[in-house]
């Protein structure tokens, strides 16, 4: 097991116990394997999750009648699939590896690490999950701060020893339960060296926090991104998409840089020509922020719309794949708009947390389902992607200024780092991505209801081996039942109170 950066995690490691919680009421019991090719002929597979917990992502089979059964009559609700009517492809979902993930992993044995990391990520008999987020230098949940270059000079550019030691070998282990993730990697910070207080007095700011690029660094910080592409494929980690900031407008985290979209915009004219001769099917992803845009904040006024400004210059819209997301301030209408202005642009959810400010399960796993699951595929997201897979029973390892309160989506008990916690979002994504395979396309579907039927949504899509899908939610304090119709059959769906449910099948 790495050792050489456990002098890291013990600072860490005392500043997350001054304020540690003890363990939420969250399930320990694992997802039961289950491959949904065995299926039972002329059956749809189902997967239920209740906010009370009486179901964590139970498995049961649902009968499917012929196309002309009258079973919608007897159901509140009337769901219409039409697989001829296409949308977006999906990417995957699933959740970061970061720093501190990976140190938790490896304070697990191989025999329980492999376990959990088979039920979550194994294509066939796990959940499934295919697309996760990894941090270009450090984020604030590393074991310190660090760049991929701490000397001047773009020649010192070197992985990090917490990646040599902790997320390569993690992201490898996955890789070999499912060789087609998809990896999403986005730097926290440039390397502090680069850095300005701003862009008038172009003073230095060698400061982890906060600061602007210095534009005369513009091309070796456009190498940076080529030399970490090059170097991760060195170890045989193929990197899918990259963004150019976490969070280009949240000047507070512990790892950070301030980057307007007018910098985004100049830079991806000089990062652009560099990737597409070096790496070109790596898609590069702007923004990477709040729904909002934080445009509470004064210096961010005129940030609303962020990636739409940037798509106006044709030069730097021509690199760009799309952009992507975060929940932590606004909603998903904005998502919508910026899809109804540019339908040409990709679209993806990167990050939410939860933690110990304000957390239930089943508050969560409405929210959950209600913005994302259904909010932002409606939207033609492509792929979504939750905080902190792994975090331990402490909340860490964290970064001091970065969240002392975030929960992962599964925690790691320190008692015998072999208890392991599954939290909403570990079952938000496993509803997602159970039911929509890698490059499944969306379909429509076209809900009707009975009067005073609310809460019911759902989401639809066929996957490439020719199955159909449907994650629906009930928030509801009623069960509800809804007839599922597409052609050639339907079946009766039965979802219980302030619930979450899969179904798959072969029509």
């Amino acid at each position: 097991m790495p050792t050489s950066l456990s002098r890291f995690f013990a600072a860490a490691f005392a500043v997350a116990s001054t304020a540690a919680l003890a363990f939420a009421d969250a399930p320990t019991r694992p997802v039961e394997p289950f491959d949904v090719a065995q299926t039972p002929a002329g059956q749809a597979v189902a997967f239920t999750t209740t906010g009370d917990q009486t179901q964590l992502f139970r498995r049961s089979f649902v009968e499917i009648a012929d196309a002309d059964a009258k079973n919608a009559d007897a159901t509140e609700i009337a769901v219409d699939l039409d697989p001829n009517q296409k949308f977006q492809t999906l990417d995957g979902f699933g959740a970061a590896i970061t720093g501190s993930t990976a140190f938790n992993l490896f304070k697990m044995t191989p025999e329980d690490r492999r376990a959990l990391l088979v039920e979550t990520f194994d294509p066939k008999i796990g959940l499934g999950f295919g697309f996760v987020r990894v941090s270009i230098g450090c984020s604030d949940f590393s074991l310190s701060e660090f760049s991929l270059c701490e000397k001047p000079g773009i020649e010192n550019f070197a992985l990090s020893p917490e990646d040599r030691e902790y997320v390569i070998p993690a992201l490898k282990e996955i890789l070999a339960i499912n060789p087609n993730l998809k990896i999403m990697a986005s730097p926290w910070t440039c390397p502090p060296w680069m850095k300005v207080e701003d862009l008038k007095s172009l003073r230095p700011f060698e400061s982890w926090t906060s600061g602007r690029l210095n534009p005369k660094y513009y091309d070796d910080y456009a190498t940076y991104f080529v030399k970490y592409v090059e170097a991760m494929r060195a170890e045989g980690i193929e990197i899918y998409a990259i963004t150019m900031q976490n969070e280009p407008l949240n000047r507070g985290n512990s790892a950070s840089l301030f980057m307007t979209w007018q910098e985004q915009r100049d830079f991806v004219k000089v990062l652009g020509p560099k990737m597409r001769k070096s790496f070109p099917k790596t898609k590069i992803i702007a923004f990477d922020h709040n729904f909002n845009y934080d445009k509470n904040k004064p210096e961010c006024r005129d940030q609303f719309g962020y990636p739409l400004h940037i798509y106006e210059d044709a030069e730097a819209a021509q690199y760009l794949a799309g952009a992507a997301y975060h929940a932590y301030g606004g909603d998903v209408s904005e998502m919508k708009r910026v899809r109804d202005a540019r339908p040409d642009k990709e679209l993806y959810f990167t990050e939410q947390s939860i933690g110990a400010w304000g957390y239930s399960f089943d508050g969560d796993l409405m929210w959950f389902a209600r913005e994302i699951s259904v909010g932002t595929l409606a939207a033609d997201c492509r792929g979504v992607i939750v905080w902190n897979f792994m975090l331990d029973s402490e909340r860490g390892p964290f970064r001091p200024g970065g969240c002392t309160k975030c929960f992962g989506a599964v925690n790691l008990s320190t008692k015998d780092f072999k208890t392991v916690e599954r939290y909403s979002h570990f079952y938000d994504v496993a509803h997602l991505s159970k039911g929509f395979a890698p490059d499944a396309r969306r379909i429509a579907s076209t809900v009707e209801t009975k009067d005073g039927v609310r809460g019911f949504r759902c989401v639809a899509a066929q996957n490439p081996d020719g199955t159909l899908a449907v994650l629906a939610q009930n928030d509801s304090d009623a069960t509800r039942k809804a007839t599922i119709r597409f052609p050639g059959g339907s079946f009766v769906a039965e979802l219980p109170p302030k619930s979450v449910a899969t179904f798959r099948w072969k029509p």
